[in-house]
Protein backbone atom coordinates (compact mmCIF):
# COMPACT_ATOMS: atom_id res chain seq x y z
CA UNK A 1 0.00 0.00 0.00
CA UNK A 2 1.77 3.23 -0.78
CA UNK A 3 1.24 6.17 1.94
CA UNK A 4 2.15 9.37 1.92
CA UNK A 5 4.82 8.35 4.74
CA UNK A 6 6.42 5.86 2.74
CA UNK A 7 6.62 8.03 -0.47
CA UNK A 8 8.07 10.96 2.04
CA UNK A 9 10.75 7.87 2.95
CA UNK A 10 11.53 7.08 -0.67
CA UNK A 11 11.80 10.87 -1.42
CA UNK A 12 14.27 10.85 1.33
CA UNK A 13 16.25 7.93 0.22
CA UNK A 14 18.24 9.43 -2.54
CA UNK A 15 19.38 12.08 0.26
CA UNK A 16 20.04 9.92 2.75
CA UNK A 17 22.43 7.91 0.52
CA UNK A 18 24.11 10.86 -0.59
CA UNK A 19 25.06 11.75 2.83
CA UNK A 20 26.27 8.17 3.78
CA UNK A 21 28.60 8.46 0.36
CA UNK A 22 29.73 12.15 1.37
CA UNK A 23 30.69 10.70 5.14
CA UNK A 24 32.48 7.47 3.49
CA UNK A 25 34.81 9.46 1.09
CA UNK A 26 35.08 12.11 3.79
CA UNK A 27 36.14 8.74 6.08
CA UNK A 28 38.42 7.42 3.59
CA UNK A 29 40.39 10.48 2.57
CA UNK A 30 43.82 11.00 4.05
CA UNK A 31 44.85 13.45 6.84
CA UNK A 32 47.47 15.65 5.40
CA UNK A 33 50.60 16.53 8.56
CA UNK A 34 53.40 18.36 7.20
CA UNK A 35 55.56 19.44 9.52
CA UNK A 36 58.13 22.13 8.98
CA UNK A 37 61.44 22.42 10.40
CA UNK A 38 63.64 26.33 10.46
CA UNK A 39 67.37 26.32 9.02
CA UNK A 40 67.82 22.63 9.41
CA UNK A 41 70.05 21.31 7.56
CA UNK A 42 71.19 18.05 5.09
CA UNK A 43 73.14 17.40 7.42
CA UNK A 44 71.93 18.14 10.59
CA UNK A 45 70.29 14.50 12.27
CA UNK A 46 71.62 10.84 12.27
CA UNK A 47 68.92 9.92 9.77
CA UNK A 48 70.88 12.08 7.30
CA UNK A 49 74.56 10.79 8.54
CA UNK A 50 75.70 13.02 11.11
CA UNK A 51 77.65 10.90 13.56
CA UNK A 52 76.66 12.69 16.75
CA UNK A 53 73.26 14.54 16.71
CA UNK A 54 70.60 11.88 18.26
CA UNK A 55 67.60 12.07 16.45
CA UNK A 56 65.38 8.99 17.46
CA UNK A 57 62.12 9.83 16.37
CA UNK A 58 63.36 10.93 13.06
CA UNK A 59 65.26 7.90 12.38
CA UNK A 60 61.97 5.96 13.54
CA UNK A 61 59.97 7.91 10.72
CA UNK A 62 62.65 7.12 8.15
CA UNK A 63 62.06 3.34 8.63
CA UNK A 64 58.73 3.92 8.49
CA UNK A 65 58.62 5.94 5.35
CA UNK A 66 60.44 6.89 2.27
CA UNK A 67 63.39 9.60 2.47
CA UNK A 68 64.29 11.04 -0.07
CA UNK A 69 67.98 12.27 -1.03
CA UNK A 70 67.56 15.02 -2.86
CA UNK A 71 64.74 17.14 -1.39
CA UNK A 72 64.97 20.55 -1.97
CA UNK A 73 63.42 23.78 -0.31
CA UNK A 74 61.40 26.40 -2.97
CA UNK A 75 64.14 28.92 -1.74
CA UNK A 76 67.45 29.40 0.49
CA UNK A 77 65.16 31.51 3.06
CA UNK A 78 62.50 31.01 4.70
CA UNK A 79 59.44 32.63 3.81
CA UNK A 80 59.02 32.00 0.05
CA UNK A 81 60.05 28.31 0.69
CA UNK A 82 56.84 28.22 2.94
CA UNK A 83 54.50 30.48 0.41
CA UNK A 84 55.73 28.07 -1.98
CA UNK A 85 54.32 24.66 0.39
CA UNK A 86 50.75 26.09 0.72
CA UNK A 87 50.59 27.29 -3.21
CA UNK A 88 52.40 25.38 -5.30
CA UNK A 89 54.17 28.35 -7.13
CA UNK A 90 57.56 29.01 -6.84
CA UNK A 91 57.70 32.35 -5.01
CA UNK A 92 58.55 34.96 -7.41
CA UNK A 93 55.89 33.98 -8.60
CA UNK A 94 53.17 33.80 -5.63
CA UNK A 95 54.91 37.13 -4.71
CA UNK A 96 56.41 35.86 -1.49
CA UNK A 97 59.81 36.54 -2.99
CA UNK A 98 61.51 37.39 0.18
CA UNK A 99 61.94 36.58 4.15
CA UNK A 100 59.43 38.92 5.84
CA UNK A 101 61.01 40.21 8.68
CA UNK A 102 60.72 44.06 8.72
CA UNK A 103 58.19 46.44 7.67
CA UNK A 104 57.55 45.41 3.53
CA UNK A 105 54.64 45.42 1.45
CA UNK A 106 54.51 41.84 -0.09
CA UNK A 107 52.78 39.23 1.46
CA UNK A 108 50.55 36.19 0.45
CA UNK A 109 48.36 37.67 -0.96
CA UNK A 110 44.36 36.35 -0.48
CA UNK A 111 44.25 35.81 -4.36
CA UNK A 112 46.63 32.74 -4.04
CA UNK A 113 44.97 29.77 -3.58
CA UNK A 114 46.38 27.56 -0.88
CA UNK A 115 45.99 23.77 -0.15
CA UNK A 116 44.47 23.96 3.23
CA UNK A 117 41.90 25.90 1.79
CA UNK A 118 41.04 23.73 -1.23
CA UNK A 119 40.69 20.79 1.46
CA UNK A 120 38.40 22.85 3.83
CA UNK A 121 35.95 22.87 0.61
CA UNK A 122 35.65 19.30 0.50
CA UNK A 123 35.03 18.90 4.20
CA UNK A 124 38.30 19.00 5.81
CA UNK A 125 39.06 20.37 9.00
CA UNK A 126 42.23 22.59 9.27
CA UNK A 127 44.58 23.61 11.73
CA UNK A 128 48.44 25.77 11.93
CA UNK A 129 50.62 25.78 14.81
CA UNK A 130 54.24 26.96 14.91
CA UNK A 131 55.99 29.98 13.27
CA UNK A 132 53.87 31.57 10.07
CA UNK A 133 56.04 34.52 8.51
CA UNK A 134 53.94 34.93 5.30
CA UNK A 135 53.51 38.36 6.09
CA UNK A 136 55.48 41.17 6.72
CA UNK A 137 55.88 42.22 10.98
CA UNK A 138 53.42 45.46 11.27
CA UNK A 139 50.92 43.15 8.92
CA UNK A 140 50.91 39.95 11.25
CA UNK A 141 47.50 39.68 12.85
CA UNK A 142 46.14 43.05 11.23
CA UNK A 143 42.66 42.89 9.77
CA UNK A 144 43.62 44.48 6.96
CA UNK A 145 46.30 42.06 5.67
CA UNK A 146 45.38 38.16 5.39
CA UNK A 147 46.48 35.93 7.97
CA UNK A 148 46.16 32.04 8.40
CA UNK A 149 42.53 31.87 8.40
CA UNK A 150 42.34 33.60 5.44
CA UNK A 151 44.36 31.20 4.25
CA UNK A 152 42.25 28.18 5.11
CA UNK A 153 43.06 27.45 8.12
CA UNK A 154 40.30 26.65 10.76
CA UNK A 155 42.45 27.00 13.81
CA UNK A 156 45.60 28.67 14.32
CA UNK A 157 48.12 29.47 17.08
CA UNK A 158 51.29 31.35 15.08
CA UNK A 159 54.07 33.61 16.01
CA UNK A 160 54.76 35.84 13.20
CA UNK A 161 58.48 35.20 12.75
CA UNK A 162 60.77 33.61 15.24
CA UNK A 163 60.09 32.91 18.85
CA UNK A 164 60.82 35.45 21.09
CA UNK A 165 62.68 36.12 23.19
CA UNK A 166 63.70 32.67 22.02
CA UNK A 167 63.12 29.41 21.91
CA UNK A 168 62.40 29.15 25.67
CA UNK A 169 59.10 30.69 27.30
CA UNK A 170 58.23 32.56 23.86
CA UNK A 171 55.99 35.45 24.42
CA UNK A 172 54.77 35.67 20.82
CA UNK A 173 52.22 33.44 19.93
CA UNK A 174 48.72 34.84 18.64
CA UNK A 175 45.87 32.10 18.77
CA UNK A 176 43.17 32.96 16.22
CA UNK A 177 43.99 36.60 16.55
CA UNK A 178 44.38 36.54 20.48
CA UNK A 179 47.73 37.13 21.71
CA UNK A 180 48.44 34.02 23.72
CA UNK A 181 51.44 36.18 26.13
CA UNK A 182 54.45 34.23 28.02
CA UNK A 183 54.04 30.60 27.63
CA UNK A 184 56.14 28.42 29.53
CA UNK A 185 58.85 25.99 28.40
CA UNK A 186 60.55 25.59 24.94
CA UNK A 187 59.05 26.10 21.65
CA UNK A 188 59.02 23.18 19.78
CA UNK A 189 57.29 20.87 23.00
CA UNK A 190 55.17 23.89 22.93
CA UNK A 191 54.41 23.47 19.44
CA UNK A 192 53.45 20.05 19.65
CA UNK A 193 51.58 20.48 23.02
CA UNK A 194 49.12 22.69 20.80
CA UNK A 195 49.10 20.20 17.90
CA UNK A 196 48.22 17.47 20.88
CA UNK A 197 45.61 20.07 22.11
CA UNK A 198 43.87 20.29 18.73
CA UNK A 199 43.98 16.91 17.41
CA UNK A 200 42.91 15.54 20.62
CA UNK A 201 39.99 18.23 22.18
CA UNK A 202 39.43 20.77 19.68
CA UNK A 203 39.45 19.23 15.82
CA UNK A 204 35.43 17.46 14.72
CA UNK A 205 37.24 13.59 14.74
CA UNK A 206 34.21 12.79 11.79
CA UNK A 207 35.88 14.74 9.37
CA UNK A 208 39.74 14.38 7.37
CA UNK A 209 42.00 16.60 8.60
CA UNK A 210 45.28 18.94 7.39
CA UNK A 211 47.68 19.84 10.24
CA UNK A 212 50.16 22.02 9.44
CA UNK A 213 53.62 22.11 12.24
CA UNK A 214 55.80 24.44 11.27
CA UNK A 215 58.78 24.58 14.21
CA UNK A 216 61.20 27.33 15.08
CA UNK A 217 64.17 25.08 16.09
CA UNK A 218 66.46 25.24 15.04
CA UNK A 219 66.57 29.12 13.77
CA UNK A 220 68.16 31.91 16.06
CA UNK A 221 67.92 32.97 19.02
CA UNK A 222 68.48 29.03 19.84
CA UNK A 223 67.55 28.25 23.57
CA UNK A 224 67.69 24.55 24.07
CA UNK A 225 66.12 22.52 27.36
CA UNK A 226 69.59 21.37 29.34
CA UNK A 227 68.38 17.56 29.27
CA UNK A 228 68.72 17.78 25.39
CA UNK A 229 72.02 19.95 25.24
CA UNK A 230 73.41 17.79 28.28
CA UNK A 231 73.51 15.08 25.84
CA UNK A 232 76.33 16.47 24.12
CA UNK A 233 78.20 17.49 27.29
CA UNK A 234 81.29 18.67 26.59
CA UNK A 235 81.07 19.61 22.73
CA UNK A 236 81.44 22.69 22.00
CA UNK A 237 78.11 22.68 19.81
CA UNK A 238 76.18 20.63 22.23
CA UNK A 239 73.51 23.75 22.27
CA UNK A 240 72.66 23.42 18.46
CA UNK A 241 73.03 19.46 18.65
CA UNK A 242 70.55 19.29 21.85
CA UNK A 243 68.44 22.22 19.81
CA UNK A 244 67.96 19.22 17.06
CA UNK A 245 67.30 16.61 19.39
CA UNK A 246 64.64 19.17 21.01
CA UNK A 247 63.00 19.34 17.22
CA UNK A 248 63.33 15.49 17.09
CA UNK A 249 61.52 15.14 20.69
CA UNK A 250 58.68 17.21 19.60
CA UNK A 251 58.40 15.22 16.53
CA UNK A 252 57.94 12.45 19.06
CA UNK A 253 55.08 13.50 20.53
CA UNK A 254 53.28 14.81 17.66
CA UNK A 255 53.77 11.03 16.22
CA UNK A 256 52.53 9.55 19.27
CA UNK A 257 49.42 11.89 19.18
CA UNK A 258 49.05 10.72 15.61
CA UNK A 259 48.88 6.51 17.02
CA UNK A 260 47.23 7.22 19.79
CA UNK A 261 43.91 9.14 18.18
CA UNK A 262 44.24 5.96 15.92
CA UNK A 263 44.98 8.17 12.91
CA UNK A 264 48.04 7.47 12.08
CA UNK A 265 47.31 4.41 9.13
CA UNK A 266 44.81 7.46 7.40
CA UNK A 267 47.91 9.99 6.92
CA UNK A 268 50.22 11.21 5.16
CA UNK A 269 52.71 12.71 7.39
CA UNK A 270 55.58 15.11 5.68
CA UNK A 271 59.06 15.95 7.43
CA UNK A 272 61.17 18.88 5.80
CA UNK A 273 62.97 22.17 6.25
CA UNK A 274 62.30 25.56 4.62
CA UNK A 275 65.86 26.03 3.79
CA UNK A 276 69.69 24.94 4.71
CA UNK A 277 71.44 25.75 7.95
CA UNK A 278 73.60 28.61 9.67
CA UNK A 279 76.92 27.00 9.92
CA UNK A 280 78.08 30.00 12.50
CA UNK A 281 75.31 28.74 14.66
CA UNK A 282 76.09 24.66 14.13
CA UNK A 283 74.32 23.66 11.45
CA UNK A 284 76.26 21.32 8.87
CA UNK A 285 74.84 20.38 5.42
CA UNK A 286 76.56 16.91 5.20
CA UNK A 287 78.91 18.19 2.97
CA UNK A 288 77.28 20.45 0.38
CA UNK A 289 78.21 23.33 -0.85
CA UNK A 290 76.65 26.79 0.72
CA UNK A 291 74.30 26.97 3.04
CA UNK A 292 71.35 29.62 3.93
CA UNK A 293 70.85 32.25 1.87
CA UNK A 294 72.47 30.06 -1.08
CA UNK A 295 71.17 28.50 -4.32
CA UNK A 296 74.13 26.31 -3.86
CA UNK A 297 72.80 23.20 -2.87
CA UNK A 298 73.62 23.59 0.82
CA UNK A 299 71.41 26.17 0.86
CA UNK A 300 68.27 24.34 -0.88
CA UNK A 301 68.86 20.15 -0.31
CA UNK A 302 67.07 19.87 2.90
CA UNK A 303 65.52 16.57 4.46
CA UNK A 304 62.25 15.34 3.11
CA UNK A 305 60.94 11.99 4.63
CA UNK A 306 57.01 11.32 3.77
CA UNK A 307 54.68 8.44 5.59
CA UNK A 308 51.98 7.30 4.41
CA UNK A 309 51.10 3.61 5.38
CA UNK A 310 49.52 1.23 3.02
CA UNK A 311 50.79 3.38 -0.10
CA UNK A 312 54.63 3.91 0.97
CA UNK A 313 56.65 1.28 1.43
CA UNK A 314 58.61 1.41 4.54
CA UNK A 315 62.40 2.08 4.89
CA UNK A 316 62.50 3.04 1.18
CA UNK A 317 65.10 5.87 -0.35
CA UNK A 318 64.42 7.38 -3.12
CA UNK A 319 66.81 9.81 -5.38
CA UNK A 320 63.97 11.58 -7.37
CA UNK A 321 64.48 15.05 -6.79
CA UNK A 322 60.96 16.55 -5.45
CA UNK A 323 60.93 19.99 -3.73
CA UNK A 324 58.68 22.01 -1.48
CA UNK A 325 56.56 23.61 -4.17
CA UNK A 326 54.96 19.58 -5.14
CA UNK A 327 53.81 19.34 -1.76
CA UNK A 328 50.42 21.36 -2.95
CA UNK A 329 50.42 19.35 -6.14
CA UNK A 330 50.31 15.72 -4.02
CA UNK A 331 47.73 16.72 -1.17
CA UNK A 332 45.19 18.03 -4.46
CA UNK A 333 46.04 14.31 -6.82
CA UNK A 334 45.72 12.08 -3.81
CA UNK A 335 42.35 14.03 -1.87
CA UNK A 336 40.89 14.41 -5.61
CA UNK A 337 41.01 17.64 -5.98
CA UNK A 338 41.66 18.97 -9.75
CA UNK A 339 45.00 21.61 -10.07
CA UNK A 340 43.49 25.70 -10.20
CA UNK A 341 43.59 26.30 -14.26
CA UNK A 342 43.70 29.55 -13.95
CA UNK A 343 47.23 30.01 -13.46
CA UNK A 344 50.71 28.15 -13.38
CA UNK A 345 50.83 25.78 -10.79
CA UNK A 346 54.79 24.93 -10.39
CA UNK A 347 54.66 21.90 -8.55
CA UNK A 348 53.75 18.70 -9.48
CA UNK A 349 52.64 15.15 -7.36
CA UNK A 350 55.28 13.02 -5.60
CA UNK A 351 53.45 10.09 -5.98
CA UNK A 352 55.45 8.82 -8.09
CA UNK A 353 58.54 9.53 -6.82
CA UNK A 354 57.12 7.96 -3.04
CA UNK A 355 58.26 4.51 -5.23
CA UNK A 356 61.67 5.92 -6.69
CA UNK A 357 60.03 6.10 -9.85
CA UNK A 358 60.65 9.87 -11.73
CA UNK A 359 58.04 12.40 -11.86
CA UNK A 360 56.75 14.70 -14.73
CA UNK A 361 57.50 18.59 -15.04
CA UNK A 362 56.72 20.92 -17.07
CA UNK A 363 57.99 23.37 -15.60
CA UNK A 364 62.05 22.33 -14.39
CA UNK A 365 63.28 23.14 -10.49
CA UNK A 366 63.97 26.74 -10.59
CA UNK A 367 65.44 28.69 -7.87
CA UNK A 368 66.18 32.62 -6.79
CA UNK A 369 67.16 33.62 -3.57
CA UNK A 370 67.12 37.69 -3.22
CA UNK A 371 69.73 37.71 -0.22
CA UNK A 372 72.11 35.16 -1.67
CA UNK A 373 75.90 36.42 -2.78
CA UNK A 374 75.48 37.95 -6.28
CA UNK A 375 77.28 34.35 -7.76
CA UNK A 376 74.62 32.27 -7.09
CA UNK A 377 71.19 34.40 -7.39
CA UNK A 378 68.99 31.68 -9.41
CA UNK A 379 69.67 27.78 -10.23
CA UNK A 380 67.77 25.38 -12.81
CA UNK A 381 67.67 21.72 -12.47
CA UNK A 382 67.04 19.52 -15.52
CA UNK A 383 67.61 15.61 -14.92
CA UNK A 384 71.19 15.23 -13.50
CA UNK A 385 72.20 18.98 -14.61
CA UNK A 386 72.11 21.92 -12.64
CA UNK A 387 72.98 25.89 -13.84
CA UNK A 388 74.08 28.01 -10.87
CA UNK A 389 73.62 32.26 -12.29
CA UNK A 390 74.34 35.31 -10.76
CA UNK A 391 71.70 38.22 -10.05
CA UNK A 392 72.38 39.64 -13.80
CA UNK A 393 72.00 35.99 -15.07
CA UNK A 394 75.46 37.29 -17.21
CA UNK A 395 77.87 34.38 -15.13
CA UNK A 396 76.97 30.89 -15.07
CA UNK A 397 78.05 27.56 -13.65
CA UNK A 398 77.06 24.65 -14.76
CA UNK A 399 77.55 21.05 -12.34
CA UNK A 400 76.46 17.24 -12.93
CA UNK A 401 74.72 17.57 -10.04
CA UNK A 402 73.98 13.30 -9.20
CA UNK A 403 77.63 12.67 -9.63
CA UNK A 404 79.10 15.79 -8.32
CA UNK A 405 76.55 16.64 -5.66
CA UNK A 406 79.24 18.82 -3.88
CA UNK A 407 79.56 21.18 -6.87
CA UNK A 408 82.81 21.29 -7.22
CA UNK A 409 83.24 20.44 -10.74
CA UNK A 410 82.24 23.59 -13.13
CA UNK A 411 81.81 22.25 -16.24
CA UNK A 412 80.25 25.67 -18.34
CA UNK A 413 83.66 26.21 -20.12
CA UNK A 414 84.67 22.60 -20.97
CA UNK A 415 80.70 21.84 -22.38
CA UNK A 416 79.34 24.69 -23.51
CA UNK A 417 76.60 23.43 -25.49
CA UNK A 418 75.17 22.14 -22.42
CA UNK A 419 75.68 25.28 -20.94
CA UNK A 420 73.72 27.30 -23.56
CA UNK A 421 70.56 25.25 -23.49
CA UNK A 422 70.62 25.64 -19.90
CA UNK A 423 70.63 29.00 -20.26
CA UNK A 424 67.89 29.39 -22.80
CA UNK A 425 65.53 27.33 -20.41
CA UNK A 426 66.27 29.10 -17.63
CA UNK A 427 65.42 32.41 -19.70
CA UNK A 428 62.48 31.06 -20.64
CA UNK A 429 61.03 30.36 -17.35
CA UNK A 430 62.34 33.22 -15.42
CA UNK A 431 60.70 35.66 -18.26
CA UNK A 432 57.25 33.72 -17.43
CA UNK A 433 57.83 34.42 -13.53
CA UNK A 434 58.52 37.30 -14.00
CA UNK A 435 55.46 38.24 -16.48
CA UNK A 436 53.26 36.37 -13.76
CA UNK A 437 54.28 37.60 -10.41
CA UNK A 438 54.48 41.24 -8.92
CA UNK A 439 57.38 42.14 -9.99
CA UNK A 440 56.66 45.78 -8.59
CA UNK A 441 57.05 44.56 -5.33
CA UNK A 442 60.64 43.25 -6.28
CA UNK A 443 61.90 45.87 -8.77
CA UNK A 444 61.08 48.90 -6.37
CA UNK A 445 62.94 46.99 -3.47
CA UNK A 446 65.17 49.60 -1.55
CA UNK A 447 67.63 46.88 -0.10
CA UNK A 448 70.83 47.39 -1.27
CA UNK A 449 72.30 44.62 -3.06
CA UNK A 450 74.67 42.43 -1.71
CA UNK A 451 78.28 42.96 -1.51
CA UNK A 452 79.59 42.53 -5.40
CA UNK A 453 76.47 42.48 -6.84
CA UNK A 454 73.90 44.80 -9.19
CA UNK A 455 70.24 43.78 -8.04
CA UNK A 456 68.72 43.22 -4.68
CA UNK A 457 66.18 40.75 -5.85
Amino acid sequence: MITTQNILRLSLLPIVLLIAHVANAQSNRPNIVVVLADDMGWGDSATYGHELIQTPNLDKLASQSVKFTQCYSACGVCSPSRSAILTGRTPYRNGVYRHLSGNHEAHLRKSEITYPKLLKSIGYETCHVGKWHLNSLPQFNTPEYPQPGDHGYDYWMATHNNAEPSHKNPNNFVRNGEPVGELQGYSAPLVAAEATRWLSQVRDKTKPFALSVWFHEPHSPIATDAKFSGLYNGHENSKYMGNISQLDDALGQLMQTLDDEGVSDNTLLFFTSDNGPVANFGGTTGGLRGGKRSDHEGGIRVPGIVRWPGHIKPGTVSDVPVIGTDIFATVLDITGIPLPDDRTIDGVSMVSAFAGQPVERKTPLFWRTHVSPPGDRVALRIGDWKLVGNDTLTEFQLYEIQKDWKEEHDLAASMPEKTAEMKTKLFEVWKAIETEGPNEWWKSDRQKPSKGGKLSY
